[in-house]
C-alpha cells in the first residue's frame, strides 16, 4: 500500500460533475481502502453539474479562490479556509463566480466512484 504520493504523480482528469481533479490518494492507485482524497479545480465562471452520491460522504476544504456552494437547496459563499460537509444523498454543486481558479480538497468516504455519482441536471449552465 502506498503511504505517500506526490501531487505531480496524480494525473488530472475531469469527473462526471465537470470539475478537474487529481486523485491524491485512492484505492485504485493502491493507496488506502475506505476513502479518497482529491484536489479539485473549477475554472472562473464555471459551475459543476448538480449531482449527489448515493453512499459517499464528502468534505470540501477550500484552498484558493471563492465559490458559491449549492447544497440541498441552500446557497452560501465559500472561500479559502472553509470546509463543507456533504452528507450522502445530498444534491450539490459549486459555482466559481471569481476571476481566479477555485481549488479545493475533496475527501470521500467511501472512496470516490463514478458509479456512486448521480447527475441531476446534465444540461445545467447556472446553479
Amino acid at each position: 500500500m502506498t503511504a505517500i504520493r506526490q501531487r505531480e504523480d496524480a494525473k488530472p482528469f475531469t469527473t462526471l460533475d465537470g470539475s478537474t481533479i487529481r486523485e491524491l490518494m485512492h484505492p485504485s492507485a493502491g493507496a488506502g481502502r475506505a476513502q479518497s482524497l482529491a484536489e479539485a479545480s473549477v475554472a472562473p465562471g464555471a459551475t459543476t453539474t448538480l449531482h449527489l452520491h448515493r453512499q459517499t460522504e464528502e468534505l470540501y476544504h477550500i484552498l484558493a479562490g471563492r465559490g458559491c456552494m449549492h447544497l440541498d437547496g441552500r446557497q452560501f459563499d465559500v472561500r479559502a479556509g472553509d470546509t463543507v460537509l456533504i452528507p450522502p444523498g445530498t444534491p450539490h454543486c459549486i459555482h466559481n463566480p471569481g476571476s481566479a481558479e477555485l481549488r479545493f480538497l475533496c475527501c470521500c468516504a467511501p472512496a470516490y466512484s463514478d458509479d456512486d455519482t448521480l447527475l441531476l441536471d446534465s444540461g445545467q449552465t447556472e446553479p
